[in-house]
């Protein structure tokens, strides 16, 4: 069986207190739908963890709207870290995420309204789409974006659907991100100073940015993960730090990005054949609490984390223990969406 990337089934966002964060995505975002919350010890990732295991906290949470997961991860044994000096665009890593909204404004004001203070006004993009930023109580740069691609009606705010990575060599990124990870549509590719960038750290500077899309393959979950897009950043004037210098995989920030996918032993052959050696696997259909599959890592150029799971076993309603076994569906069949709107019934309310 040939590989199949479905699209992006989640980030990890290294915070300092998961409770408190999930609550924040959830009543902030309308990621409220608890898909699990694992305690097990982090023993895999060692490599990235200073050489040993460490007991976490991680919760997966979804909005329904449409769009893929945030998983809220927390060191439970150390303190986590932040970053010794803030962040600037460009830098080399995972610097902001992307959150769709069906209307910007309207997020502007409701976000405002709850006690959120955005860090930009609303601006314009090369494209023409209009989206302004955040920042969660743990300083991660959130971009609220207006987007089309949805799964559910009714609510303004949906939940993320990509990314903005800062990369030393854009070309060299484009053999992982477009020649592998099927990003191919190029929604713009310019170099210059920017107005809609001038409010982030650094963002006045000059860059390299390219803006790159991909529609995710039928099957699964594809259906709510939707269209999804990875921009590409590359600072001109200066030399960037590595986001995730000195620092732990698991300590504040954006820590991966995780895409889903079928079959992972073609994943790892035709990783490895482009370049880009897995640097962790578990292959064994390891549990996740409420979830099991098999997973792994690799690492872009700049060293950044991308992660690939097979999902196996999938909690619906997690109340009943109603789960379904991916297993034994047709791996290009989506998911019906009445049987992913059941997951409502794990929605946590604040």
């Amino acid at each position: 069986m040939e590989k199949i990337i479905y699209g992006i089934q989640q980030i990890g966002v290294g915070v300092n207190d998961a409770e408190k964060l999930f609550k924040w995505y959830a009543t902030k975002l309308g990621a409220d739908v608890k898909v699990f919350d694992d305690n097990n010890t982090a023993t895999h990732m060692a490599k990235y963890m200073g050489g040993k295991p460490h007991d976490k906290r991680a919760i997966l949470a979804l909005n329904l709207q449409g769009g893929s997961g945030y998983e809220i991860w927390q060191f439970e044994d150390r303190e986590p870290q932040a970053p010794a000096s803030p962040i600037q665009l460009g830098d080399t890593g995972i610097f902001s995420i992307k959150v769709k909204t069906r209307n910007v404004q309207e997020a502007f004001s409701n976000l405002k309204a709850k006690g959120v203070t955005p860090i930009s006004d609303i601006v314009t993009a090369p494209n023409g789409t209009q989206s302004f930023y955040i920042q969660d109580p743990c300083d991660n740069i959130i971009q609220i974006k207006s987007y089309d691609n949805w799964f559910a009606k009714g609510k303004n705010m949906g939940g993320f659907f990509g990314c903005t990575i800062g990369v030393s060599d854009i070309d060299a990124a484009k053999k992982l991100y477009v020649d592998v990870l099927g990003y191919d549509e190029v929604i713009y590719d310019e170099t210059g100073t920017f107005d809609d960038l001038a409010a982030l750290p650094s963002g006045g500077e000059t860059f390299r940015r390219v803006l790159l899309s991909k529609q995710a393959k039928s099957g699964g979950f594809s259906n709510l993960f939707g269209t999804s897009q990875l921009e590409l950043v590359q600072s001109i004037s200066r030399t960037p730090n590595k986001i995730f210098a000195n620092r732990y995989w698991g300590d504040i920030g954006f820590i991966h990005l995780c895409f889903d996918v079928r079959n992972i032993g073609a994943v790892v052959r035709d990783c490895k054949a482009a370049g880009f050696p897995f640097q962790v696997l578990v292959d064994d259909e390891f549990d996740m609490g409420d979830a099991n599959g098999n997973w792994g890592y690799l690492e872009d150029p700049d060293g950044t984390l991308i992660e690939f799971v097979e999902t196996l076993k999938v909690p619906l309603v997690k109340k009943i223990g109603w789960t379904i076994n991916m297993k034994k569906r047709n791996p290009t069949k989506p998911l019906p969406n009445w049987l992913i709107k059941a997951m409502s019934f794990n929605r946590v309310k604040f």
